[in-house]
């Protein structure tokens, strides 16, 4: 490999912001924010919306409920029925 054109691979923490789940792994990512993490050491915190333990493909939930389409939602807004 040719020196200095590759980032730094270091560890970080992830965390999972809807949940509060973390997890230490590698990344070349960078934070300005760091976290205290179990083994005593301080690494760079970044913070994602969705993990593993949030993801319904992961957890089996769906936790979003569906609100319909345009349509659905306009009918329901002016109390019509649809003509099907």
């Amino acid at each position: 490999m040719k020196p200095n054109i590759h980032p730094d691979y270091q560890k970080v923490v992830f965390m999972d912001t809807n949940s509060g789940f973390k997890f230490l792994t590698g990344s070349t990512k960078r934070s300005n924010e760091t976290i205290d993490w179990e083994d005593g050491n301080t690494y760079p915190l970044i913070k994602v919306e969705i993990s593993s333990d949030t993801h319904p493909f992961y957890t089996g939930v769906q936790k979003f409920t569906d609100k319909g389409g345009r349509v659905d939602r306009f009918l329901q807004k002016y109390n019509t029925k649809k003509n099907s």
